[in-house]
């Protein structure tokens, strides 16, 4: 797991689990918050949070991948596999990005489902 992280770069998958970590808390939270008008919003932030960190995945993707068709650009001899391996490599931001976005969506639909019977 950490290996992927470091492949993954520290700036953007930092800044990601940052972001998972606010879900979880604002997840936690949302659950022990009794005023309904709260729990609406912070269940609300949920969603929005995970969305966030889908883009923000995406994000550190492309920034790889303009990275990566920099050095080819300048004449750089690129065999197959270093290209693939590069695209694998920029491709663990936007996963885990995406991981966390499924995440964030399916507790928010929990705490929509809880909340609904609990009205």
């Amino acid at each position: 797991m950490f290996k992927y992280f470091y492949e993954g770069g520290p700036l953007f998958m930092g800044m990601l689990s940052i972001v998972f970590l606010a879900i979880l808390v604002l997840v936690v939270l949302t659950v022990i918050s009794k005023d309904e008008d709260r729990f609406i919003k912070k269940s609300t932030y949920i969603k929005s949070l995970g969305l966030f960190a889908f883009v923000l995945g995406m994000l550190g993707q492309f920034i790889g991948l303009f990275d990566a068709f920099k050095a080819i650009e300048s004449g750089m001899d690129i065999s197959p596999a270093l290209l693939a391996g590069g695209l694998r490599v920029s491709s663990i931001t936007s996963i885990y990005g995406m991981i966390i976005f499924i995440v964030a969506y399916l507790l928010w639909f929990a705490l929509d489902i809880m909340h609904k019977r609990n009205s």
